[in-house]
């Protein structure tokens, strides 16, 4: 098996779902007393949250790319970024190592290609929704989506900053991620993006009004598919 990086702490909510569930699907396809080979950097969150001000994303990108170094020094052969909005710095901190880095939104273009789904709502925190870094990457795999709702995007951010990323879920939350992405059907998405690794927390990926592409299990399954070879990276 390859050795993976994990550039993680963004939140540590979603880096341990990454741990667990890259484990259960490597411990599945190998062997029962299998478990995968991984390396994580849990960053401290304080310095990457809630980023506005481009020299704030260029402080933040110096923090990445270090980790990366890092990670590539310790013996990882390919990395992941355990969070959607740090996909943003993908080209920076990819220039910045000699290894490959999997990029979050390719697998979930790659994964609705597979599906035959052409019109989504994204659905994430602030920067997701609203820039071009991580919606042009869905586009080029055909993926037609829905403008951002601006009004989601203020309920969305607060429940994700607020709760989630803190380990908080409330049942107000579910209420309002069903009411969103029953909306989101109304206004004629044929499926739901959960382009931030902790929304998975407050939706029910199995059963809902529209299929959901979950971008957390998403990178983990192609991540657990790289470990074992059985997948090339971006």
């Amino acid at each position: 098996m390859r050795k993976l990086g994990i550039i993680g702490g963004m939140s540590w909510v979603s880096t341990a779902t990454y741990y667990d569930r890259i484990n259960r699907i490597v411990q599945k396809r190998a062997a029962p007393m299998a478990s995968a080979p991984l390396l994580i950097e849990s960053l401290d969150f304080c310095q990457l949250y809630a980023l506005t001000a481009e020299r704030d994303w260029q402080r933040a990108a110096s923090v990445l790319i270090e980790s990366a170094r890092r990670l590539e020094g310790a013996g990882a052969e390919g990395l992941i970024i355990g969070a959607n909005s740090m996909h943003r710095l993908y080209d920076d901190v990819a220039a910045s190592v000699n290894i490959p880095i999997m990029h979050i939104a390719e697998y979930v273009g790659l994964a609705m290609k597979r599906a035959g789904k052409t019109s989504a709502a994204l659905l994430g925190t602030r920067n997701v929704m609203t820039e071009s870094f991580y919606r042009k990457r869905l586009v080029a795999h055909g993926i037609d989506l829905l403008p951002p709702n601006l009004s989601y995007v203020e309920m969305l951010d607060k429940i994700i900053y607020d709760e989630l990323m803190v380990g908080k879920v409330t049942r107000e939350a579910e209420r309002t991620l069903k009411s969103i992405i029953t909306n989101t059907a109304q206004e004629g998405a044929a499926a739901v993006v959960l382009a931030c690794t902790e929304l998975d927390l407050v939706v029910d990926v199995d059963a809902n009004v529209l299929p959901i592409f979950d971008s957390t299990r998403i990178h983990c399954d192609a991540a657990a598919d790289w470990i074992l070879e059985q997948e090339q990276v971006y």
